[in-house]
């Protein structure tokens, strides 16, 4: 789908990664902001990532960094104003025209937001990227990896973070953390948020040179020293999740 912080060159294919370029390339393609990095926090719903994103950013900007957080859909005053759309309960979307709201949603944010922070340098958190995208609507929503991929080919630039925070959680026990107030999106049934699930482990699996997988289901304090450590071996070391990803691996359920 592209390279981090670079306009993609190369199409993707089926079986292979997403950015259609291999591992050690890309490793060394990664920087084109010297000191800026998009880092994304993904994962089923109520697997925790506001919460890990409000706790990164502070240890990061204790640290020096300039940190900007932003979410998706959203983090623009149009892009609100698709997410008032998307997750409104009372909405009925076609999945295709779904997915492209959320493209749209994304470009605004790109083009805004993360590419300026990401040129004067500053470390941007972003709640939901693309990669939320394949899992929903290409694995929810049975639209395939294929077409969503190409239509956020367009809408970011071929912009990829430089690290997924991957929060890996039963999607039924994340629905239950938030029982009471749920969105469009989250009053879909418990098979819906499992395709997700497959479809998000399926992309880390796939790609582990950009995921960290971390346990969602551990207490909060672990959760956060996991994605720290994570962040920091992108941030400050190699450019590889502490590890390799996964960096906490959730136990099946």
């Amino acid at each position: 789908m592209g390279q981090p912080g670079t306009p993609e060159r190369q199409s993707s294919t089926h079986g292979a990664h997403a950015t259609g370029v291999p591992a050690v390339q890309r490793r060394r393609m990664r920087r084109r902001y010297s000191t800026g990095a998009l880092i994304a926090f993904e994962g089923v719903e109520g697997a925790g990532k506001s919460t890990q994103l409000d706790l990164l950013r502070s240890e990061l900007e204790r640290r020096g960094h300039e940190v900007v957080v932003t979410r998706e859909p959203g983090g623009t005053p149009v892009g609100e104003r698709v997410r008032a759309v998307l997750l409104d309960p009372a909405v009925d979307l076609d999945p295709r025209a779904e997915a492209l709201l959320f493209a749209a949603a994304r470009a605004q944010l790109v083009e805004q937001v993360i590419r300026p922070a990401l040129e004067r340098g500053a470390v941007v958190l972003c709640d939901r990227y693309l990669d939320s995208s394949l899992a929903y609507q290409g694995g929810g929503r049975g639209l395939g990896r294929g077409p969503v991929e190409e239509v956020n080919r367009f809408a970011t630039g071929g912009l990829l973070p430089d690290l997924v925070v991957l929060l890996d959680l039963d999607p039924a026990e994340g629905l239950g953390r938030h029982a009471a107030r749920r969105d469009r999106i989250e009053v879909e049934g418990l098979g819906f948020h499992r395709r997700v699930r497959d479809a998000f482990r399926e992309l880390a699996a796939g790609d582990p040179d950009r995921f960290a997988v971390v346990d969602g289901a551990a207490p909060a304090d672990r959760v956060a020293a996991g994605v720290l450590a994570a962040v920091l071996a992108r941030l400050e070391g190699s450019g590889e999740p502490q590890g390799g990803a996964p960096v906490h691996q959730s136990e099946e359920r």
